[in-house]
């Protein structure tokens, strides 16, 4: 099949006409993001069953054509792994589209395995070993070659055939309706949106602080957050994660001190000390009462560990038995939360709390026998 190249405004429009009867359309995206706060699009690759185009967003003046007909309630969108090419369509039009399908999440209740690449996931079901060579290009770079092009054209040629395999596979089990809750999830425009006033609980390493000190990094974070927006820089261009956390334990006063500070370079002190400065000073002032907290749950007791443990192997499984990836139902993570008795769970919801989560609940309260020999689990209600 000929893929098309649309590098006019012209050839958008008609295309999108083309193509508006659609019922889905596979997408995908090319971008850049090494250098900047915010993704580049580099390169939009769309198809349906007739048809394969890359969209050259560089070429290509005014995409609206192209968004107006993506964001069609009656078009199901098809990615994989979505999130990326999500947070580029929000970046573009500040909303979402919510009618999506996405074979990465698919894979995981159809026994296809965790978070799959896509390459792997193509192998695997269609028997196909894709072209890497340009997965590490600079897709900013014009013209595009030849090679390039069918390259991205592979990553929605395939898509569309995974799409119809795997929607047959889920109607075929029952399990459509499992996946539209994190279909729904994946179109919550709060998952696109970086709150600076919380951004500071992403650093790894905030544990370790407490009191004015959190204060400070929260501040300090907030301050970063919005001077890589301003600038369009990756964050880590800034100030490292590393000199932030130091920053907020010795809260120097003055720029002379902050030579002192590892990881600070001379530079980034000529750029940003008197900033960074002032905003350490205006930390140090916030009341008692208003510095951030960090909940750090009582460690778990030995046997805690143990039923958790236990827990685990039956989510393994229960998951097993009907070719579910455990991780698509929990994660240790979310295991440890049921033993600490937290409700507020996916586990205890839906088709989760069907398949998996009324064991382990039963289990926790008595109400199910668990035996074992060297060939597998058996369980019993009681």
């Amino acid at each position: 099949m000929t893929v098309l190249y649309i590098d006019s405004d012209a050839a958008l429009t008609q295309f999108c006409q083309d193509i508006q009867d659609s019922h889905w359309l596979a997408i995908d995206t090319e971008f850049l993001r090494e250098k900047t706060y915010y993704p580049q699009l580099c390169l939009i690759q769309i198809a349906n069953d007739d048809v394969i185009a890359c969209v050259d967003p560089i070429a290509v003046k005014d995409l609206t054509p192209l968004l107006d007909l993506l964001y069609q309630p009656q078009i199901t969108l098809v990615f994989h792994a979505a999130r990326q090419d999500l947070e580029l369509l929000y970046l573009l039009k500040n909303a979402l589209p919510q009618n999506l399908f996405d074979t990465q999440l698919a894979a995981t209740i159809l026994g296809d395995g965790d978070q799959i690449g896509y390459g792997n996931l193509v192998k695997q079901r269609l028997n196909v070993n894709l072209d890497k060579a340009h997965s590490r290009a600079d897709w900013t770079q014009r013209p595009l070659s030849a090679e390039q092009l069918e390259y991205a054209a592979d990553d929605v040629r395939y898509l569309r055939e995974l799409y119809h395999q795997m929607s047959a596979d889920l109607e075929k089990q029952q399990r459509t309706e499992w996946l539209k809750e994190d279909f729904s999830a994946l179109a919550n425009a709060d998952n696109y949106i970086a709150d600076p006033e919380t951004i500071w609980r992403k650093i790894r390493g905030a544990g370790k602080l407490k009191g004015v000190q959190l204060a400070i990094l929260q501040q300090l974070a907030a301050w970063r957050e919005q001077r890589a927006i301003d600038r369009d820089r990756p964050r880590r261009w800034i100030i490292k994660d590393e000199v932030m956390l130091d920053l907020a334990r010795f809260a120097p006063e003055k720029i002379e001190k902050l030579s002192q500070i590892r990881g600070l370079e001379a530079r980034d002190i000529e750029r940003n000390g008197r900033a960074i400065i002032d905003v350490i000073s205006k930390a140090k002032q916030t009341p008692p009462e208003a510095w951030p907290i960090l909940l750090k749950p009582e460690p778990l007791s030995n046997q805690q560990e143990a039923l958790i443990d236990a827990l685990m192997a039956l989510l393994r499984k229960f998951c097993d038995e009907q070719s579910v990836t455990p991780i698509a139902v929990a994660s240790r993570k979310d295991i440890e939360k049921l033993v600490r008795g937290e409700t507020e769970l996916a586990l205890l919801q839906g088709w989760r709390y069907q398949i998996v989560g009324h064991h382990l609940t039963a289990f926790i309260d008595g109400h199910l026998s668990v035996t074992a020999d060297i060939q597998q689990i058996h369980t019993k209600e009681v």
